[in-house]
């Protein structure tokens, strides 16, 4: 038996047990049933049950559950489609998830499959650094498809990528030796502005009379 503060009290009966626990006013709680002699704990079953929960509950927002993402293309997929796909594709992986790449042909290009087979080996090149090939391209009537999963790295190998809108420049400071100096000849041969062009003429202001002052009426 192991005793409510975790240290192990050794074999006793069922009934002293029992007399333990009730006098810790806990509960005696059989956690190793399978072995001779069963194990048994005095603790808080309530609280403890609360606990293993709580742990199992974190133990299940850990747990990543693998998804295949399928993105599908034309034999003559444009580059620009081609790229928005494929970053698509990369949106999936960085989130763990496998992705799974579909050629679908349509009447006529069902007799140039070719065209898909190198839309499939371009992703391979493009993405090689990113995933493994879980399975080759596979031909099934008008589909031509194959199965990748994300590098184990792909998270370590995405940090090292740095956008272009972050990367920072270092400014670079030219030796003395390297300066450029501009000859006193080049100085003199600037043009100067006659004075006369860039005078603006004030008008004098003009002497301003004080307004006649009104004479008032003599009084008798």
């Amino acid at each position: 038996m192991i005793g409510a503060d975790g240290r192990q009290i050794g074999v006793v009966s069922v009934r002293e047990a029992m007399r333990r626990a009730e006098e810790a006013n806990l509960d005696l709680v059989e956690i190793s049933p399978n072995i001779d002699p069963p194990v048994c704990r005095i603790l808080d079953f309530s609280k403890y049950y609360f606990e293993k929960e709580k742990k199992a509950r974190e133990a299940r927002k850990k747990q990543h559950e693998v998804e295949v993402k399928e993105i599908k293309f034309g034999p003559n997929t444009e580059e620009h489609d081609f790229n928005f796909k494929k970053n698509n594709a990369i949106k999936f992986l960085k989130q763990h998830n496998k992705v799974k790449f579909t050629i679908r042909f349509r009447g006529r290009q069902m007799a140039h499959k070719e065209l898909g087979y190198r839309v499939l080996d371009k992703l391979k090149a493009e993405l090689g650094y990113l995933v493994d090939i879980d399975s080759e391209p596979v031909s099934d009537r008008n589909l031509l498809s194959m199965v990748v999963s994300p590098k184990k790295e792909i998270d370590r190998i995405l940090a090292k990528e740095t956008p272009i809108g972050d990367v920072a420049v270092e400014a670079v400071e030219l030796p003395l030796e390297d300066t450029v100096a501009i000859p006193a000849a080049a100085v003199e041969e600037t043009i100067a502005i006659p004075v006369e062009e860039n005078v603006v003429e004030i008008a004098e202001p003009k002497a301003v009379k004080p307004p006649r002052k009104k004479k008032e009426p003599e009084t008798i």
